[in-house]
């Protein structure tokens, strides 16, 4: 489940300045972090960012935590 949520992610040099985004949006995993962050529900979330894919703030938290371990 974990490489599935992981794989919603990807990093391109010519979008967002290669900042890892959930592939096929221009929603980076930072902004979703920041929204969590700030206290949006996953709800106000994806209402805020339509684009999104099912399991995108799942997937983002996932890749913070593998880069806090790191």
């Amino acid at each position: 489940m974990a490489e599935e949520l992981l794989n919603l992610i990807d990093a391109d040099p010519t979008v967002v300045h290669g900042q890892a985004r959930f592939q096929g949006t221009r929603v980076t995993v930072g902004v979703v972090l920041d929204c969590l962050a700030s206290g949006m529900t996953e709800a106000e979330i994806h209402e805020q960012y339509p684009t999104l894919p099912a399991g995108a703030i799942r997937a983002a938290v996932l890749y913070a935590a593998v880069l806090a371990r790191e």
